[in-house]
């Protein structure tokens, strides 16, 4: 316990693995980070209700591009296809849409409780949005109605898109998968393989299953049809001795089908879930990553190093605490997958 409080302390190397920082960040903790599905243009959110978003230059460098500010936490951020417009939400309830060519910002949705994810469905055209108050809601941006509203079992704490794939992960450890072709039903329900809250979800990019990341140090590879269901396995991660961290964030690389984790220890690592093996630990940040994203190519890896409340308010100084967005570079070895060692038996 110590160790950990003395790391949040501030004096110990936020940036151990010399990324590039990014220029002004939010004044408070970073919530989400999303790149452009068309450009390097990157957005982050922030419970300071700021929205920022920085044209990532071709030499890495960062440079501050549009802001808006909301007077409540913003926990969530989408790009529309074309990555003109950006969609922000979160405990006001609501999601804008921000144009950014024109700065522009309408309400696109609303919930009775904190929006903690949306996503923009690229072949429905319709906003999805999950919510606290235990419902996930489809939006027309023409029409200020929900299309379809979703009960869940419990409040959204976790969710991903890709294609037709969506699964959302709720309190009380319950996942619900839905096949977009039919987004009115549940195509499977089922509790969560591990024993402790889902802290995030990132679907295969082939669409067959989808990781699981929990409070405990652990993630869990899962797949959606029963007769994958042997493939399913578990291993730990964002562990340090007897102290165990929660896994905040997983992404999957787009060219490798690799991915990375990123925890509250401060770590991110990347692993290959077909050889079973991690592919590179990278040196521990003196704050944990509360959030990361690839851009569209893979050749960035952006994640945030900022308190995420994960110990509470004792170990929050608001008079030092400081907020951090770096920009890694991933080498091909970090990131392409590679055939394990045989093991040999003695």
């Amino acid at each position: 316990m110590a160790a950990f409080g003395s790391a949040f302390g501030g004096a110990a190397n936020v940036n151990p693995n010399k990324d590039v920082e990014v220029p002004s960040p939010p004044a408070d903790g970073v919530s989400s980070l999303k790149f452009s599905p068309a450009s390097n243009l990157l957005v982050a959110t922030s419970w300071s209700g700021q929205v920022l978003c920085w044209d990532v230059q071709g030499n890495g460098q960062a440079i501050p591009k549009a802001a808006i500010t909301s007077d409540k936490p913003v926990l969530c951020s989408a790009w529309s296809v074309d990555g003109s417009t950006v969609f922000a939400g979160g405990c006001d309830n609501g999601v804008k849409m921000w144009n950014l060519a024109t700065n522009q910002q309408q309400q696109v949705a609303q919930h009775a409780a904190p929006i903690r994810h949306c996503f923009f469905i690229r072949q429905m055209n319709m906003l999805v949005t999950g919510s606290w108050d235990k419902t996930v809601k489809y939006w027309d941006l023409r029409s200020p109605n929900a299309v379809h509203t979703q009960q869940m079992p419990e409040r959204v704490y976790a969710m991903d898109v890709v294609d037709e794939l969506m699964v959302v992960g709720t309190a009380d450890r319950q996942i619900q998968v839905f096949n977009l072709s039919n987004p009115g039903a549940v195509y499977k329900s089922l509790q969560s393989p591990l024993k402790y809250q889902t802290r995030c979800i990132a679907c295969f990019p082939d669409k067959s299953g989808y990781l699981l990341g929990s409070i405990e140090g652990r993630v869990a590879v899962h797949h959606v049809e029963d007769n994958m269901q042997g493939k399913n396995f578990t291993f730990k991660c964002h562990r340090d001795g007897n102290d165990v961290y929660a896994v905040n964030s997983m992404s999957f690389h787009p060219q490798f089908g690799t991915f990375v984790t990123a925890g509250s220890d401060g770590a991110y690592n990347f692993w290959d879930k077909d050889s079973k093996q991690r592919l590179k630990a990278m040196a521990k940040c003196s704050m944990p990553i509360p959030c990361g994203d690839f851009n569209r190519d893979g050749s960035i890896y952006a994640y945030a190093v900022s308190y995420d409340w994960s110990r509470g308010y004792s170990e929050h100084n608001p008079a030092t605490a400081k907020n951090h967005i770096f920009l890694h570079a991933p080498q091909e070895a970090e990131v392409k997958s590679r055939n394990r060692p045989a093991s040999t038996r003695r």
